[in-house]
């Protein structure tokens, strides 16, 4: 019984030597050539391997400093770079008859340089287009490529477009049973620029046989948490627009067809050069569907909300990804929206309130047109909003070279019945035209201006007072004076922070004073009241 356990022993030693001394047996320099020359077949790219070896460790062939180039059109520097590929292979098909059976791969630490060209395509696209052109697949007879396990292991992807350069870290990918002829199951994981992460699980295959890895179905589901749009590169960061967007949605591709649908939410959201993030989160859920090859789709649907979310604003349109920057074209409408929701946006488009005022109460009803790149749009269409106040702010005071002698009531805040105008909003500013306000007590205030992107104000007004104006009246009914009986000509200058109202003494005076009115000093005498100062004696 004792020779019996140590012959069994010995052979048990005789195994375990035998296999620490299979790496020196098989030589994986040998299948370095004929790796490369498959890869590349199945690839469509030209790909190096510093060195192979077997490691019974990890469990199969290691390959060492690979690198995998990119498409000339694109680039002459490499696609890929990886510290090591390590293939989980079958050992004993590998010892006895050099047949090489994948299990698994894992490629650590690469680094991945995506790129995206002016006519829309990415430098990826083109991955294994040679192959699927000639019909062969990468290992002789046309078997199936399969491998039961595929993964990237803290990988590193560059992002280039626009001229800009946008770097996502810690990137793992995990493939299980993948094939190139039926579908397979994915996730991946990655940290965005800024300090976000992002998700995607879902399902892929078969792989497109036209060449274009776009074109391949899958569906899965996309997360995205605290999502920097600046750092991202998604927008240019010269147009101002900024904010931290978390994204939980769907994607369902055919191969020719893409339909995606989810929610957003936007925090600190700035959409103009000058704009300061706005008071509330922004909330869209949508509805869209892009054609893979025209690269355009319709946004059948997009709820625009703020704050608690009641009563959204609606946005349908197109979209055209063929550029480098989506163009968006399409009509937001708006019936009844809590005014709340317009006051947390204002700082967004670059309308800062003054200090210690808010729009309050009210709702607000829009027709508007949404036109251009996503990072440029620009917003037109008219506007109004009924019954609400502009609280904390006292029009007598901030109008006293105007309004002390017009009977103007006085008060912390001021009413608004209405408040009309067609909008054009741009990254330069915002134009109003065709500008009137109703104000209970005072009157009608009309006019046209422009809000510029450092918030300076340049608006021409005329009030028609309700109550005659007073002294302003008087001025203002003298047939000769004014463009018309009953309107007071003024400016309104300074910033939306502080604005300034000025008298438009060339638009109450100006050519149609054919005489004088009282005299020359009469006429000082008037002005003089109505700017606030003494009568000349």
């Amino acid at each position: 019984m004792k020779k019996l356990w140590i012959i069994l022993g010995s052979i048990i030693a005789i195994i375990i030597i035998a296999v620490l001394c299979i790496p020196f047996f098989v030589n994986a320099e040998k299948f370095r050539p004929m790796v490369e020359s498959h890869a590349k077949e199945a690839l469509g790219r030209s790909v190096t391997i510093g060195k192979m070896n077997v490691s019974l460790l990890k469990g199969g062939v290691v390959l060492e400093d690979v690198s995998v180039a990119d498409d000339p059109a694109f680039s002459k520097q490499p696609f890929l770079t990886a510290k090591s590929l390590t293939v989980g292979v079958e050992m004993m098909p590998l010892i006895m008859s050099r047949d090489i059976r994948v299990t698994s791969v894992q490629l650590d630490e690469p680094q991945i340089n995506l790129m995206h060209n002016a006519a829309g395509k990415w430098n990826f696209s083109t991955l294994g287009a040679n192959s699927a052109q000639s019909n062969k697949a990468p290992s002789s007879g046309g078997q199936n490529i399969s491998v039961q396990d595929l993964r990237i292991a803290h990988g590193r992807i560059t992002v280039d477009q626009a001229a800009k350069r946008h770097t996502y870290d810690d990137v793992n990918v995990r493939v299980q049973n993948f094939s190139d002829k039926s579908a397979f199951p994915f996730n991946v994981d990655a940290k965005t620029p800024g300090g976000g992460s992002l998700s995607v699980e879902g399902e892929a295959g078969p792989m497109a046989k036209s060449g274009d890895i776009t074109d391949t179905p899958m569906h899965g589901t996309i997360k995205v948490e605290d999502l920097d749009l600046a750092a991202s590169g998604f927008v240019d960061p010269g147009t101002g627009i900024a904010g931290v967007v978390d994204y939980d949605g769907t994607v369902k591709s055919d191969g020719k067809n893409l339909h995606s649908e989810g929610k957003i939410s936007a925090k600190n959201l700035k959409l103009v050069k000058g704009g300061t993030p706005s008071h509330e989160v922004i909330h869209m859920d949508y509805a869209s569907d892009l054609n893979l090859d025209a690269k355009k789709g319709t946004i059948s649907r997009a709820d625009v909300s703020a704050g608690n979310g009641t009563n959204p604003a609606h946005f349908t349109g197109t979209v055209d990804t063929r550029g480098q920057t989506m163009v968006v074209n399409g009509v937001l409408k708006a019936t009844k929206m809590p005014i709340e929701t317009i006051e947390g946006l204002l700082p967004a488009v670059g309308v800062v309130l003054p200090p210690g005022s808010q729009l309050q109460g009210g709702t607000v009803n829009a027709d508007l047109n949404i036109a251009g790149p996503v990072d440029r749009l620009v917003t037109s269409g008219p506007i109004d909003i009924v019954n609400s106040k502009l609280a904390g702010f006292n029009l007598k005071s901030k109008a006293s070279a105007i309004g002390a002698l017009a009977g103007i009531p006085s008060g912390s805040d001021m009413l608004i019945q209405t408040l009309a105008s067609k909008l054009r909003v741009a990254p330069e500013g915002i134009k109003a035209d065709a500008l009137q306000l109703v104000i209970p007590g005072v009157g009608t205030v009309t006019g046209d201006g422009v809000i510029g992107a450092n918030n300076s104000l340049n608006f021409k007004m005329k009030a028609k007072l309700a109550n005659g104006g007073g002294a302003v009246g008087q001025l203002a009914n003298l047939s000769n004076l004014g463009q018309a009986k009953g309107e007071i000509p003024f400016m309104i200058q300074g910033t939306t922070q502080n604005p300034i109202f000025i008298p438009d003494v060339a638009g109450m005076v100006g050519n149609t004073l054919k005489a004088p009115v009282q005299g020359t000093q009469g006429i000082t005498n008037v002005l003089g009241g109505l700017f606030g100062k003494k009568k000349s004696k």
